[in-house]
């Protein structure tokens, strides 16, 4: 055992050396990344230390625990490149028994900077809660069950879903963590304001239920030592300690898994006769006939299959609901705000002809005439429509529900459909005359050399959008000022409903033509990626 492990420790320190000696600039990404860690794990430890005796310190603590569990169970689900220790599959060659290698898997996974970084808030959590001899030597137990807990967390996860994280899902994965960065950020925006205003007995409530879960309970016997209740500090270690004895289990399982389970590209392929046949989807019956249809299905499993188109979905789904929806929680927002909903997925619209990349040359053959241009941009549009209608009256409905303004709700559903419809239109017409590429590989959502075109495709559409929209809020404007008019508001919905469908309609028959005229250019644009 004890070989096995300090093999693969020292392995872990040499392929860290090897990676270090490629080239200087990782070297200085490492040594800048290990100074920053460092740094604000030591502000979080002496932040933490300067908590002890306030009233609330506990649930600071607690919480503080939890919180770097999630953030080791997750991150490996979104970061599958950043450590390559996380994929056991190198090993499976080796004549290595799971048990010894779990072991040393672990004790190579506490070398690194998450480790270090977790070890220094861990510590600065503990200390904060700690009083008196007891608590001390309980709080050195509990640190390092907590770090054991949240490493072994991380493997075990990433050991069952290896297969996962090294297949196409496992990239989608990757592309949509800028989102769930960003999500994230904006959820702890929201949570810090909260706080800020109403105090830390916020937290209250939420600590009494995770100091009994684990690893937090390790953090939570060090306050139980410090006040005498020893049966109950001996009762949340035994927590945590059971939680790493079922984490290694869980974590050698998967490994043995993995060892005599033959991956999927090592079977032979089946017969073509005896595969069952895959009948049609539920939907491809939902859409109508025609090449209206085939083009919305082949929009909407773009959505589902590609991941910059997905991650642009989700992305706009996301903060659609989050900006309205939190901003009326605090107080702080209006029932207008649930435009931002169908403004956020009016964007993806635009530059359509870019999202189907160096493709775009197949759909390109079928179009002969605006007639052609027109149903394949409607089908397009239809398909957006699929998912941004019932979204964006749900954002509605959501926002006026927290804000409890249900006579303000006809008019800001018709605001949204209008604002919708603007957008389709000038999303057509500006999909044929600013079309640019989308790069398949990288974060960059624009090809270089095409920045430009894609300020004036997305902001000048924008723009557009709102002179289009201008005659529905001056509506709404004249009717909330004028004396009689709070009675006549619930005629904004099918106003703004039937005014959304006519620029829609008119925006289409208007691209049609010109992207019909302009097929070698814009295929030419989108393929340069």
């Amino acid at each position: 055992m004890t070989g096995v492990t300090s093999t693969v420790v020292r392995l872990k320190l040499s392929l860290l050396r090897g990676g270090l000696r490629q080239s200087g600039g990782r070297r200085a990404a490492f040594v800048a990344s290990a100074v920053v860690a460092v740094l604000f794990g030591a502000l979080q430890l002496l932040g933490l230390l300067a908590l002890r005796g306030h009233a609330h310190a506990d649930a600071v603590a607690v919480l503080g625990t939890a919180v770097l569990a999630l953030g080791w169970a997750v991150m490996p689900l979104f970061f599958p490149s950043g450590d390559e220790t996380l994929d056991p599959t190198r090993l499976v060659l080796l004549p290595l028994r799971p048990r010894p290698l779990v072991r040393a898997l672990l004790a190579a996974s506490l070398v690194g900077i998450g480790p270090l970084f977790t070890l220094l808030v861990l510590v600065g959590c503990a200390l904060s809660v700690a009083d008196g001899p007891a608590a001390y030597g309980v709080a050195v137990v509990a640190v390092g069950l907590a770090l054991l807990v949240c490493v072994a967390l991380a493997r075990a996860v990433a050991a069952a879903n290896v297969r996962l994280l090294t297949s196409r899902r496992g990239r989608d994965l990757a592309v949509l963590s800028g989102l769930v960065i960003a999500v994230g950020a904006q959820l702890v925006n929201f949570g810090a304001q909260h706080l800020g205003s109403a105090g830390l007995g916020r937290l209250a409530p939420v600590a009494d239920v995770l100091r009994w879960l684990p690893p937090a309970s390790a953090v939570g016997a060090v306050r139980a030592a410090g006040e005498g209740a020893y049966g109950r500090a001996v009762v949340q270690l035994l927590l945590s300690a059971g939680a790493l004895v079922l984490l290694l289990a869980g974590w050698a399982r998967s490994l043995t898994r993995l060892m005599v389970s033959p991956d999927g590209s090592t079977l032979p392929a089946a017969d073509a006769r005896t595969r069952p046949q895959r009948s049609v989807g539920g939907l491809r019956r939902l859409l109508p006939g025609g090449r209206t249809g085939a083009v919305m299905e082949r929009s909407l499993r773009y959505v589902w299959r590609d991941p910059k188109t997905k991650a642009a979905w989700v992305t706009s789904l996301a903060i659609g609901l989050i900006v309205p929806v939190f901003n009326a929680a605090q107080g702080t927002g209006s029932i207008y705000f649930a435009c931002f909903a169908a403004g956020m997925l009016g964007i993806q619209m635009y530059n359509q002809f870019g999202q189907d990349t160096s493709a775009f040359w197949m759909v390109a053959l079928t179009i002969s005439a605006p007639g052609d241009a027109y149903v394949e941009l409607r089908g397009r549009a239809l398909a957006l429509l699929a998912i941004t209608l019932p979204y964006a009256t749900l954002v509605t409905v959501l926002t006026t529900a927290v804000l409890d303004d249900w006579p303000r709700l006809p008019e800001a559903l018709g605001l949204s459909f209008a604002l919708l419809g603007a957008m389709l239109a000038t999303g057509a017409w500006t999909s044929a005359r600013f079309p640019y590429s989308i790069p398949q590989e990288g974060h960059k959502n624009v090809a270089p050399g095409q920045a430009g075109l894609a300020w004036i495709a997305i902001f000048g559409g924008m723009v557009g959008a709102a002179l289009l929209c201008a005659p529905v809020i001056g509506l709404t404007i004249w009717l909330n000022v004028s004396a009689d008019g709070a009675a006549w508001t619930w005629l904004l919905l099918p106003l703004g409903a039937v005014y959304g469908t006519g620029i829609t309609w008119a925006g289409l028959h208007l691209a049609a033509p010109r992207t019909a005229a302009r097929l070698p250019e814009i295929l030419t644009a989108v393929s340069k990626g």
